[in-house]
This record gives C-alpha cells, sequence and structure tokens, in this order.
C-alpha cells in the first residue's frame, strides 16, 4: 500500500490480492524402490493442512534429465525442468543420504539449472542412517552457490525409527512440529525473498 492511500485509509483492488507463494517439494531420488515419494506425500499433507502457500510435489525422475554435459542440451526435459523452477517462490528438499552426500541424480538436476534457482529459499528434510544430516550439509554448500537461502530448522528421519523395514515410512510424532518450523521459514524468507528478484 502507498504511503498516501495508507494515510487516507484508502486501498486499490490490486493491494487487496493477496498471492499466495508457490513452493515445490521436490523428491531428490530417481532410484527404483525409492522411499522419497511416502516422504515427500507426507510433508505436503502436513503443507496443505496450514493454507500460507500452494504446494506441490515436484520429482526430478518425471525430467529424464540427462547426465550434464553428455548431450546437446536440447532434450525437452531441460527447458521443461527450468520452466517448472521458474514458477516456484520457495523449495522443500527430500533428500536421502548416499555415501555421506545427496544423490547424484539430485545433483545433476540441481546443476541443470542457474537463474532459475537464484534469489529463492529452501528447506531439507533427509532420511538415512544418521538422518541423512551428512546429506543435507553437502546440500546446503551447493544451495549457496545458487544463490538459494536455507533456513535453519531441518526435520531429520531416522531410517532405523521412521522406516517400517527401511521401505514403509511411518514417522514419529515427534516430527510434525519441526517440518511445521521448518515451513513457516521457508514460507518467510521466501517471501522476503520475492522482493528482490
Amino acid at each position: 500500500m502507498s504511503f498516501l492511500n495508507k494515510l487516507f485509509g484508502k486501498t486499490t483492488e490490486e493491494e487487496n490480492i493477496v498471492t499466495k507463494l508457490n513452493i515445490g517439494i521436490i523428491l531428490g531420488s530417481t532410484r527404483q524402490g525409492r522411499v522419497s515419494p511416502q516422504v515427500g506425500e507426507w510433508v505436503k499433507e502436513i503443507a496443505d493442512k496450514r493454507g500460507d502457500a500452494n504446494y506441490e510435489i515436484v520429482d526430478i525422475a518425471d525430467f529424464n534429465l540427462p547426465f550434464l554435459g553428455t548431450t546437446d542440451g536440447s532434450e525437452p526435459g531441460i527447458a521443461a525442468w527450468n520452466q517448472k523452477l521458474a514458477t516456484l517462490e520457495g523449495f522443500v528438499f527430500v533428500v536421502q543420504e548416499y555415501n555421506h552426500s545427496i544423490t547424484g541424480a539430485l545433483k545433476n538436476a540441481l546443476d541443470f539449472a542457474r537463474e532459475a534457482w537464484n534469489d529463492k529459499a529452501a528447506g531439507i528434510v533427509s532420511y538415512g542412517s544418521t538422518g541423512g544430516a551428512r546429506a543435507a550439509e553437502h546440500l546446503r554448500g551447493i544451495l549457496g552457490e545458487l544463490k538459494v537461502a536455507d533456513v535453519r530448522t531441518h526435520p531429520t528421519l531416522s531410517l532405523f525409527t521412521d522406516f517400517e523395514n527401511g521401505s514403509v515410512f511411518k514417522p514419529a510424532e515427534l516430527h510434525l512440529t519441526n517440518v511445521n518450523a521448518m515451513l513457516s521459514e521457508v514460507v518467510a524468507w521466501s517471501g522476503a525473498l520475492k522482493t528482490i528478484r
């Protein structure tokens, strides 16, 4: 609202329209038998109850990205990936730990875009034998280079206590508080960063 309109209590129709942010929940694995879709749906279910943003699951497997540098870059999935990211104002990464880091598929997807990541915010939900903490730390370094501001609150899920037989996701109730806190930070930061893009 402009200063004069605020001073005289007037608002324009445009100023009364509140647009919700678009937040993508990015599934960071493409392997057969992966559990990231279960985790992503759980995060989305929690997020949708909040009503503070438009949340959608973005599965990197849907884009059939080649390995960076191995083709001429004309595959339609590359353009579609960048176009999808450009419609999003924030992200929640569902990250699993492989050999103390993120998956090759996620790193490849991160590298296939540049400006579409810039000046946006992200949260991380990780899982693994140590809650995926080491993968999340690697991801934070990559996000910094891509000018993505990652929030502090970080839900960590254990393969031993939050997954039955390592394959059926059954999260402990205690994670709900952390997921909601992380989402609050992502929405707040995404809104703030939108003003500088």
